[in-house]
């Protein structure tokens, strides 16, 4: 029913991340997929969804060398290990406020996400109580999954055909898959949009590894912004706002792109592995 065709991890939440050929996949997640993040002195984790406040992140790329050591590189070029200590007087600079790279999340985080003007970028419920903060910007404030920099799910798929609908939608926007950050990028033909609606609640053998569909993936403002080569687009969320708002939970119909999947089975995912729909048990 469909091939990897790509596969991402990002080490530092929100910054760039890299392109891997094989990636170990455990109950936490694909190894090395958001183990550190950008923390300020107020407990807030960097996050691109606030992009006034942490929008900077997405100029740089997080990668892991051949050791498994984290290296940054700057918008300059210059590039750093996380046990260099002009990493966090470099980020800080470029922040404009004193951050720190951490590994470790906080038992109390902040996460703000900014308010989309779109329909569908957020439950209506936090629209009404969003707050305006020190940047100006109207955001909601939440928390990362305990003990993790996720917001929510493990892992994080979008399909091709999904990609292929929104540019029949959005004919001048770029549907590159790298402004989701998805972790896998599924090959599914040439079928109908959004075959991953359909999933919800099954199993999904991916290579070594099984996962459990668990919701569509809502979309905040991180999509229209800027990735590396890809020009900031803020057609690129107004377009799945009119095509694909759907339930998520108890939260409304939101606008989505992707699935978050669940980890039911360790295993190797390679690119090029064949992707099997099994039935909720």
């Amino acid at each position: 029913m469909g091939t990897v065709t790509a596969l991402y991890r990002y080490p530092v939440k929100s910054m760039l991340g890299e392109s891997v050929i094989a990636v170990s996949v455990t109950e936490g997640g694909l190894a090395g997929d958001r183990v550190y993040a950008v923390l300020d002195e107020t407990g807030a984790v960097g996050s691109a969804k606030h992009p006034r406040k942490w929008g900077e992140l997405l100029r740089c790329r997080s990668r892991l060398d051949d050791s498994g050591m984290l290296r940054v590189v700057l918008p300059d070029g210059t590039a750093l290990s996380v046990q260099d200590p002009d990493l966090d007087v470099e980020l800080s600079k470029l922040l404009g406020r004193q951050v720190f790279v951490s590994a470790t999340a906080p038992e109390h985080t902040r996460l703000e996400r900014a308010v989309p003007e779109y329909e569908g970028g957020v439950p209506e419920a936090a629209r009404e109580s969003a707050a305006v903060d020190v940047t100006g910007e109207r955001i909601t404030t939440g928390s990362v999954a305990p003990g993790t920099f996720f917001d929510f799910g493990q892992v994080h798929l979008v399909t091709t055909s999904a990609l292929a609908r929104m540019r029949t939608v959005y004919p001048a926007g770029d549907f590159d898959a790298r402004r989701f950050r998805p972790n896998l990028v599924v090959e599914t033909g040439g079928g109908p949009g959004f075959p991953e609606d359909a999933w919800l609640g099954s199993r999904l053998r991916v290579g070594e590894a099984l996962f459990r569909v668990v919701v569509p993936t809502p979309r905040c403002v991180v999509p229209t912004l800027g990735h590396d080569e890809l020009p900031p687009d803020p057609g690129i969320m107004r377009a799945v706002a009119r095509d694909h708002r759907i339930p998520v939970f108890d939260l409304g119909r939101l606008s989505c792109v992707g699935v978050y999947l669940e980890v039911l089975e360790s295993g190797t995912v390679r690119m090029g592995d064949s992707i099997s729909l099994q039935e909720a048990s």
